[in-house]
Parts: structure tokens; C-alpha cells; sequence
């Protein structure tokens, strides 16, 4: 319910008398709109400030506002391994250019892994195998879900592709798999690019998937989560580079990975802090722990992808170290939305602050209009 203490407005008693009626949802059933009947008993009907003073919300009567998402931990590992084969493509796509054939082969097969696996989470998800191509029958771009699934349907064929290529060079040289041999490698540079050109959307669409509910630590952050995600995709597939490449092919992951991680962790920031009431579950509670050992361990692999030019075992720690915080990230982000949910104080609150800024820009404007029509003429 609402509970505050009874503050005073200018002409008003000191006993609290003629305030009015409690504004609490329900009616006034809680302790609040009681107090208001009592005091306005002896209080004069149509008493301009006959009101409840500004009070704090504790509960709603236990009960949650918003039904909380129904996704399971399952589309939490959706997104992680998502941005993993989006991070792990464009990267595959860079060392190719550099012709960094190890690190090339390595990403690739990571990123089909990658992808698979996210399927695989989004058809758990989904319950039935069916729903995932019903989903494929229309096409929606207003809706994000319609649109990922498309970019996933376009996504996972190119890397699929680029990755069976690379088993090339295991074909005999002539005859009719000698030609499939030639053929792979100009066709798997083009799916590969295909891939990597795909790739960003993959990275982010699943946030604004989630911006577009009315879980509120997913709504507000809206401007904030695909850089989140995006620099988070960057800092995993730079990760898996370190993991699987030899350190004189790792120069790009490296570069990457302190990029990404800037990204990541500035936005991170910035949804922890910046918005107020919704920002809190980022920071308490399981959301909260997840998402500091996702920093700590993003700074810590950012920092040896640095230390670690030459040294093939600190880069691999670094590496496993950007991979792990990319996926405490993920789970923080999906942690904190279900926590937002569930509790109607992320919900009333900002709303009635909102109602207070519009009604207080609104007398601005109503003090603004008088003022120039009184105003003497020139």
C-alpha cells in the first residue's frame, strides 16, 4: 500500500484535519485511505486541499502489476549465443582479409557452433519445432521477433556455408569433388562476408526485442542495450579469436576486444545508473552480481588482450575471460527485466513521476500563457 507521513500544505492543520479521501489504488483500502475517511470526516466537502500528501510506495497488495516474461534461462543462453556468432563472424570475416587462415578457420566453425545452438535454444524456448517456421510464413517489420527470426533464417545459412568450406583442402584434387574443392573457397568468402554483413543485426535486434516490452529494466535502457549487446557480441568473438588462434594471428581480436569492451561496459554504466528507479535491479540482487562479475571480468580480459601480445597463455585466459563476461552480461540484462516485472514499485513509481513532470511542464505553460496576456502592449 502507500505509507508516508502526513506532510502539510500552506492553510492546512496541523492535526491533519481536512484532508480527503486516500488516492491508493483499490479505492483506499489500505492504511492511507482509511486515515484520509477518518480525517475528512470532520473536514469540509469540496476542500481544495483536502488531499493525501506525496507517499511512498511499498507494495501493491502483493501482487504484481505486469505479468512477468514468460522466457525461460533459455533465451538468456539465445543471446549469448547469438552474439557470440555474430561477434564471431565479422572477426572471421576480418581474418580472411588478413589471411589469417587459422584464426579464420577457427571463427568460422565457432560461429556456425554458435548459431546452431541458438536455434536450438529458440526452438526450446518456442516448445515446438513448428512454431519457429510458422514464424518463417509471414514477414512483420514492426515486430522485432518477426524480423530477428528473418535475420536468424538469413544469418545461419550464410555461416553455415562459410564453415563447411573450410573443409576444402580434406577434398581429394581431381574429379568431381576436386571441383568442389575450387569451388569452396571463392564460395565460402562470399557467404562469409554475406555472414559478417548480417551479423550487427543479429547482435542487437534481440535488444530491441526486449526494449519493446513493458518490462521496465528493458524499456527505458532502450537507447543503451544494443550498444550492450553489440559491444558484448565484439568482446566475445574477439574472446574465442584468443581462445583459438595463434597470438601473431590474435592482433585483430585484440584490437577488437578492448574496443568492444569499452562499448559494453560504458553502456552497462549507463543502464545501471542512468534511469533512475528502473536501473536499480542492475545493481541488487542477483542482476547485480551477475552484472559486476561481468565488468570485472570484461576489464580483466580487455586488460590481457593487451598484456598478452606474446604470450599464447595469457591471451587464451583473456579470451576465456571476455567470453565469460559476455554471458554474465547477457544474464544480468535478462535477470534484471524478470526482477522489474514482478515488482510493482518499477512500475507505479516512474509512471507517477512522469504524471508530475507533464503536470508541472503543463502549469509552466499555463503560468507562461498568463503572463503574456497580461503582459502591457507595446
Amino acid at each position: 500500500m502507500w505509507s508516508a507521513g502526513m506532510g502539510r500544505r500552506d492553510g492546512e492543520r496541523s492535526d491533519g484535519r481536512g484532508a480527503g479521501r486516500g488516492d491508493a489504488p483499490g479505492g483506499g483500502h489500505g492504511q492511507v485511505g482509511a486515515g484520509g475517511r477518518r480525517a475528512g470526516r470532520g473536514g469540509r466537502r469540496g476542500d481544495v486541499n483536502a488531499v493525501v500528501p506525496d507517499a511512498e510506495f511499498r507494495s501493491y497488495y502483493g501482487r504484481a502489476v505486469l505479468k512477468p516474461p514468460v522466457w525461460t534461462h533459455d533465451i538468456a543462453y539465445y543471446l549469448f549465443t547469438g552474439g557470440l556468432a555474430a561477434g564471431s563472424s565479422m572477426l572471421a570475416a576480418a581474418a580472411g582479409a588478413r589471411g589469417d587462415v587459422a584464426a579464420r578457420r577457427g571463427l568460422r566453425l565457432t560461429s556456425l557452433g554458435a548459431v546452431g545452438a541458438s536455434a536450438y535454444f529458440l526452438i526450446v524456448d518456442l516448445g515446438r519445432p513448428e512454431r519457429f517456421y510458422n514464424m518463417l510464413r509471414i514477414a512483420k517489420p514492426t515486430s522485432p521477433m518477426s524480423v530477428g527470426t528473418w535475420i536468424l533464417s538469413a544469418f545461419g545459412p550464410l555461416a553455415g556455408v562459410a564453415a563447411v568450406s573450410e573443409a576444402a583442402p580434406l577434398l581429394p584434387r581431381h574429379g568431381v569433388l576436386g571441383l568442389a574443392r575450387r569451388v569452396a573457397g571463392p564460395v565460402g568468402h562470399l557467404a562469409g562476408v554475406g555472414a559478417a554483413a548480417t551479423a550487427p543485426l543479429l547482435a542487437t535486434y534481440t535488444a530491441v526485442l526486449f526494449a519493446d516490452t513493458a518490462v521496465p529494466s528493458w524499456h527505458e535502457p532502450f537507447r543503451e542495450l544494443p550498444f550492450v549487446f553489440g559491444g558484448s557480441a565484439l568482446a566475445s568473438g574477439a574472446g574465442a579469436a584468443m581462445v583459438l588462434a595463434p597470438v601473431p594471428q590474435a592482433a585483430t581480436a585484440r584490437t577488437v576486444a578492448v574496443l568492444g569492451a569499452a562499448v559494453e561496459l560504458t553502456a552497462a554504466h549507463r543502464v545501471e545508473h542512468g534511469h533512475g528507479l528502473v536501473s536499480e535491479p542492475y545493481r541488487t540482487g542477483r542482476p547485480g552480481r551477475f552484472l559486476r562479475a561481468a565488468r570485472a571480468l570484461t576489464a580483466a580480459g580487455a586488460a590481457g588482450a593487451v598484456l598478452g601480445r606474446r604470450s599464447r597463455v595469457l591471451s587464451a585466459l583473456a579470451g576465456a575471460s571476455l567470453l565469460t563476461g559476455s554471458f554474465l552480461t547477457r544474464m544480468a540484462v535478462f535477470e534484471a527485466g524478470v526482477v522489474s516485472a514482478k515488482d510493482p514499485k518499477y512500475v507505479v513509481v516512474p509512471q507517477r513521476e512522469r504524471l508530475r513532470d507533464r503536470e508541472a511542464l503543463a502549469r509552466e505553460d499555463h503560468r507562461a500563457e498568463d503572463e503574456r496576456a497580461h503582459a502591457p502592449s507595446a
